[in-house]
């Protein structure tokens, strides 16, 4: 099998976002930092850097984004595994300027906006972009109800992630769970890639767009190479190149399975002994982060 050649970053540095598992106390908020975008460190010890004091007081699938504001942004599950896949029905964010202290926490409650949402079973793994068309956010997340039970990916828009626009359909298959929506903008061909965890054979699929909030043509391709079950996936660029790595939480074996990619269409798997995570993380999310703001985090909350 061939594999890709790690490449080197160019400027900055990387910060993971993630949750460590279904147990008590691991549905928490925890940070790790890379210098080069492969290979992490947790820091805090891997213990959690976020009191939750809302909602479930509980968080998975975590994504963070930084805003026109400059300030960063954290959006989750608010959700308790306990208390069963179907009981969570509301999105968890946060707010920051430093990226070391965090204000703002916030439940988005989707049950409370009714209507069609009052039945909500399943809010899961929001993530958040930029829409430059209305100058605002887009939050996007797996949805389901009672009467509607197989997930499907909606959006709706938001300026502040405290209040959000009715929620409209993204992508979402006949009788089919479409989870963990990941939307990268390809400049190259003008489209955007939604990738999310294709539940046939539980791998990572893409399908395109010339809009971020869709429609999206129903033409799944898989991109995964994983020797197992994958979900969660997160793509970054590696800063200042063409270079995207492609990650995924490779769910029953404790670990992150690695991609690399030029140009989203073609991938390689990266040689495990090229990245490494002292820790073991679940489905989390990595932002580029300035040199200065590594400093502050490891300071902050050390190693």
């Amino acid at each position: 099998m061939s594999y890709a050649k790690p490449v080197k970053s160019l400027f900055g540095k990387y910060l993971f976002v993630y949750f460590v598992g279904n147990g008590e106390g691991e549905e928490t908020l925890h940070f790790a930092v890379s210098e080069d975008g492969y290979n992490f460190t947790a820091l805090n010890g891997n213990r959690p850097v976020i009191e939750h004091k809302k909602g479930k007081k509980c968080v998975r699938d975590p994504y963070i984004l930084k805003g026109k504001d400059g300030c960063y942004y954290i959006v989750g599950t608010d959700m308790k595994c306990e208390e069963g896949w179907e009981s969570n029905h509301a999105l968890v964010t946060w707010k920051s300027e430093n990226l070391t202290e965090w204000t703002d926490e916030t439940i988005i409650d989707i049950k409370a906006l009714g209507g069609e949402f009052e039945n909500t079973t399943r809010a899961w793994a929001p993530q958040a972009l930029w829409h430059e068309e209305k100058q605002t956010y887009m939050l996007y997340w797996a949805h389901s109800t009672k009467e509607h039970n197989t997930a499907g990916m909606y959006y709706a828009f938001t300026d502040d992630f405290k209040a959000i626009t009715k929620p409209e359909k993204m992508y979402c298959r006949e009788n089919i769970q479409t989870i963990d929506g990941d939307i990268i903008y390809n400049k190259k061909n003008d489209k955007y890639y939604l990738f999310f965890k294709h539940d046939e054979d539980q791998t990572i699929a893409y399908v395109l767009s010339d809009r971020p909030e869709g429609p999206y043509e129903d033409k799944p391709v898989v991109v995964s190479m994983a020797p197992s079950g994958v979900e969660g996936s997160e793509m970054y660029p590696v800063n200042g190149t063409d270079t995207y790595l492609l990650i995924m939480d490779e769910y029953g074996k404790g670990r992150f399975f690695m991609q690399q990619t030029e140009d989203f269409e073609t991938y390689l798997p990266v040689k495990r002994e090229d990245y490494s995570m002292d820790f073991s993380p679940r489905h989390g999310s990595i932002c580029s982060i300035s040199d200065e703001e590594y400093e502050a985090l490891i300071k902050h909350f050390g190693i």
